[in-house]
């Protein structure tokens, strides 16, 4: 376990959440996926580093921003990815960590699956990350919508992001294929290794 220097302190999710202007649920999520360092009292409670917060803040400048514009080199072509997902606190993280990146990204995002096709109709994304259990048109509807014959999105990578298991996939009537499937938590090196070959792809298409 990493030292604790007499002049750092240790903060609750809630201080985090005030310094950072973010959820607790936000904050939590950063632990979870590995973005905070953390450790557990006794009692179960984490406690997060505020240096390590600092260096947060200081490397993630905008980091909150629900729509990541512009590329870190030009010369190259962004890929498009469109994140769809209900929770509010996991868009943020999807953001936050697709910012970190060195290679880029355009990102958008949607809170259903309606508003997905909608938006994947007006933006033509490379790449589409969704949730598979939401309100409204959920996921398996939205993939199922994308993939079928005559789309026009054969050439659409697609990403479903679940807690269910996969006998819970197929129950649902599973999803078509060449759809990858990640299970939550996201594993983000994972994710960012796909992207980056998508983003390899869509510019070789358009060199």
């Amino acid at each position: 376990m990493r030292k604790i220097s007499s002049n750092d302190e240790l903060m609750t999710t809630r201080e985090v959440g005030e310094v950072l202007g973010v959820a607790v649920r936000t904050v939590q999520l950063w632990v979870e996926s590995g973005v905070l360092p953390a450790w557990r009292t006794a009692g179960g409670h984490r406690r997060i580093l505020r240096s390590a917060v600092d260096k947060l803040r200081q490397e993630r400048t905008g980091m909150l921003a629900p729509v990541v514009h512009g590329t870190r080199e030009p010369a190259s072509r962004a890929l498009r990815m469109l994140v769809v997902e209900d929770d509010a606190h996991l868009r943020q993280l999807f953001s936050l960590m697709v910012e970190g990146w060195d290679f880029p990204v355009e990102l958008s995002t949607a809170s259903d699956g309606f508003q997905g096709l909608v938006r994947i109709g007006q933006w033509m994304p490379d790449m589409v990350v969704t949730d598979l259990n939401m309100p409204g048109m959920n996921g398996f509807d939205m993939v199922r919508s994308l993939t079928q014959a005559g789309s026009g999105y054969a050439n659409l990578q697609v990403v479903a992001v679940t807690g269910f298991s996969a006998s819970e996939v197929a129950e649902r009537g599973g999803l078509p294929e060449g759809t990858a499937v990640f299970r939550k938590p996201v594993d983000f090196e994972r994710l960012e290794s796909l992207a980056r070959s998508r983003q390899l792809h869509a510019q070789s298409l358009s060199a």
